[in-house]
């Protein structure tokens, strides 16, 4: 057997034993430092970029189907993680927006946090497996996968796995475990709504960390600067990247509200939330802007 084999397989028994792709070892606390996934195809692997980047990106970025592997955890009909949340730090994806139809992404898609709310769309074929209707869906990355056993591997929720399948056969195709399947990258819609800001718990006036949202377009942000009310003027100080899509700023003095916050999306399109976080602001609040990508 040689050396991909083997690393393959040893990726499925990991998915297999944790019940996903997605879980980290239980071993490991949430700050600690993961140890490596299994390696399946010589790195660098080609991450597909954002749909209106001018980035060198793949055919998955003009409009072409790129070949990936498909599994599934938690729940055949929930949204993946048991808390449904994920890596990404994105709370309730069982709910609208998200709608349960989220995916963990292995590096090229997870991009190490900054893929986080990237939108792409999915399908298998009837040559993938027999339950599979060709019908494209879309799913939003929400998670990391740990244990990739393909160059592209999506591991999806159980919701978004057996959306592929036609009607009527969507625990059949569930019942595969695992599926060659196609994808590409789509820009993210999320009608009626704007760029939301929510200020996670444990955040003070010395630690302030924020989760960012509902980003049309790119659907993630690889930038995130924020401005203090005082002194005044005040001037733009980049947060640093905490996991996922949660952003936050150390400082050894009292931060002055309210905040303003740019955000940078892969594409390089910048937006200004002025005073969008209030001078009284609380931990565990969802602060929604009026900007929008797009």
């Amino acid at each position: 057997m040689s050396s991909f084999s083997v690393a393959v397989a040893t990726a499925l028994l990991f998915c297999l034993a944790a019940h996903g792709c997605c879980a980290p070892p239980p071993s490991s606390p949430p700050s600690a430092t993961l140890p490596p996934a299994p390696v399946t195809t010589p790195p660098p692997y080609a991450s597909p970029t954002a749909p209106n980047s001018s980035a060198n990106g793949t055919n998955a970025d003009t409009g072409g189907w790129l070949d990936a592997r498909a599994t599934w955890y938690g729940a055949p009909t929930g949204a993946g993680p048991d808390d449904n949340g994920g890596a990404c730090g994105f709370k309730n994806v069982n709910l609208p927006p998200f709608s349960a139809m989220t995916s963990c992404g292995n590096e090229p898609l997870f991009k190490d946090g900054k893929g986080c709310g990237s939108c792409y769309q999915i399908r298998c074929v009837a040559q993938n497996h027999p339950a599979c209707s060709g019908v494209p869906e879309t799913v939003i990355i929400t998670d990391m996968n740990y244990y990739p056993v393909a160059r592209y591997h999506f591991d999806l929720s159980g919701t978004a796995f057996g959306a592929m399948a036609l009607p009527g056969r969507n625990e059949q195709l569930r019942h595969a475990g695992i599926i060659d399947m196609q994808f590409k990258r789509v820009p993210c819609e999320y009608p009626g709504l704007t760029v939301t800001f929510h200020v996670e718990e444990g955040s003070n006036p010395n630690y302030l960390a924020i989760l960012v949202e509902y980003e049309d377009g790119d659907g993630d942000v690889v930038q995130v600067d924020i401005m203090e009310s005082r002194p005044y003027p005040g001037e733009w100080v980049p947060m640093k990247e905490s996991w996922g899509s949660i952003w936050r700023m150390d400082t050894r003095r009292p931060l002055q509200g309210p905040f303003s916050l740019r955000i940078t999306n892969e594409s390089g399109k910048s937006l200004v939330a002025d005073n969008v976080i209030p001078a009284d602001w609380k931990p565990n609040a969802i602060y929604r802007s009026i900007i929008q990508f797009n």
